[in-house]
C-alpha cells in the first residue's frame, strides 16, 4: 500500500490561526504551516477510496487491495473489523498515542503495518516532538534495550517513561513503592497514575527487580530506582551502615545489564538538590546518586527530564 500525505493537520492546519500558543507561534516564525490531512493511497484520494465505517474512522479499501484503518479526527480512536491485520494505519497519535499500542495488542497492526501520524496540532510543541516519539513508537517492541530517565520531584519523567512505551502492545508496569493503606494522599498519587495507564497493561508491585529484569523480554516500565533504594537500604539495614546495600547494588547492576527486556526506568536525580541535613539522607543521596551513574553507563539511552523537557545524556 503506497500512502502519499499531501497534508497531516487537524481541521484548523498548524499553526492554528489566530492561536497565540507556543507551538503555534514556534512554527508561524518559523514560516511553517502544516495543511489538514490530505492522503492518496495507491495514487486515487483517500475520501474516493471504497471505505466502511467503524467506531471513531473508517476501514479503507484501497485500490490495489490493501486495507487502511484511519482516524476521522482528532481525538478519535478508530476500532479495527475483527481478524484483519491492516497494511497502514492513519492515526491520531499526538492525541491518543496509546491507541497505536491497543491496536497492536489486538493485533491489528503488525510490524509489517505503516503506521502514519495524521490530525497533529499544537497538542504536541513542534513537528521535531511528533519525529522524537514516533522514533520511539516504531521502534521493536523487544530488547535488549536500557533507557533511564532521571529528574527531580513531578519534574514530569514518569509521564515521559510511559510515553515511551505507549505503543508496545503489553507492558510490564514494575511500581516499586510501598503500599500505604493509612494515607489517603499516596493513595490518591498511585490512583492518579493507575488511571493514566493503558487498561492493558499488566501491573506488578515489587521490590524484585533482579527477578524482573532476568524473566522478562518484552517491555518493562519500572518506577521507580529510589523507592527501590529505599526498601533494600530498609531492609539491609544500610542507613547507618551503606556498604550492607552494596550486594543488592550489584545484583540489580547484574540483571540490568543481561536483561533481555526493552526497559524504561525510572530514577531521582539527586545531584541538585540541597545538601541533606541528616546522615541518613546524605547516604541515600550518595548510594543513589552511584547507582543511577552504574545504571547509565549500561544504557542505551539516558535522560534528564526537568519541567517537562526532556534533555537526552550522551
Amino acid at each position: 500500500m503506497d500512502i502519499g500525505l499531501r497534508g497531516i493537520a487537524a481541521p484548523g492546519g498548524w499553526p492554528v490561526p489566530d492561536c497565540r500558543c507556543a507551538s503555534c507561534g514556534r512554527l508561524r516564525a518559523a514560516g511553517i504551516r502544516h495543511e489538514p490531512v490530505s492522503a492518496v493511497i495507491d495514487g486515487v484520494p483517500l475520501e474516493d477510496c471504497a471505505r466502511t465505517d467503524v467506531p471513531g474512522g473508517f476501514d479503507v479499501h484501497g485500490p490495489r487491495g490493501g486495507r487502511a484503518l484511519v482516524a476521522s479526527g482528532p481525538g478519535a480512536r478508530p476500532e479495527p473489523v475483527d481478524g484483519v491485520v491492516y497494511d497502514a494505519v492513519l492515526l491520531d497519535l499526538a492525541g491518543s498515542p496509546e491507541h497505536l499500542g491497543y491496536l497492536r495488542h489486538l493485533r491489528a497492526v503488525s510490524d509489517d503495518t505503516e503506521v502514519v501520524a495524521i490530525h497533529v496540532d499544537h497538542r504536541l510543541p513542534s513537528p521535531g516532538e511528533l519525529e522524537r516519539r514516533m522514533a520511539f513508537w516504531n521502534r521493536p517492541q523487544h530488547g535488549p534495550h536500557r533507557t533511564l530517565l532521571l529528574g527531580g520531584a513531578r519534574s514530569g519523567k514518569s509521564a515521559e517513561a510511559e510515553l515511551r512505551l505507549a505503543a508496545c502492545p503489553d507492558v510490564l508496569y514494575v511500581a516499586t513503592g510501598p503500599v500505604r493503606d493509612d494515607d489517603p494522599e499516596w493513595a490518591e498519587r498511585i490512583g492518579a497514575h493507575r488511571l493514566r495507564r493503558p487498561a492493558w497493561w499488566r501491573t506488578v508491585e515489587t521490590a524484585d527487580l533482579v527477578g524482573v529484569l532476568k524473566q522478562e523480554a518484552g517491555a518493562v516500565l519500572v518506577d521507580g530506582i529510589g523507592t527501590w533504594l529505599t526498601t533494600v537500604m530498609d531492609e539491609a539495614g544500610a542507613w547507618d551502615a551503606p556498604s550492607r546495600a552494596q550486594p543488592h547494588l550489584d545484583d540489580l547492576v547484574s540483571a540490568w545489564r543481561g536483561t533481555e527486556a526493552r526497559v524504561v526506568a525510572v530514577s531521582d536525580e539527586v545531584g541538585l538538590a540541597l545538601v541533606p541535613t541528616t546522615a541518613s539522607g546524605r547516604a541515600f543521596r550518595d548510594v543513589l546518586g552511584a547507582l543511577n551513574q552504574r545504571l547509565a553507563a549500561e544504557s542505551e539511552e539516558a535522560a534528564l527530564v526537568v519541567a517537562g523537557r526532556v534533555l537526552e545524556l550522551g
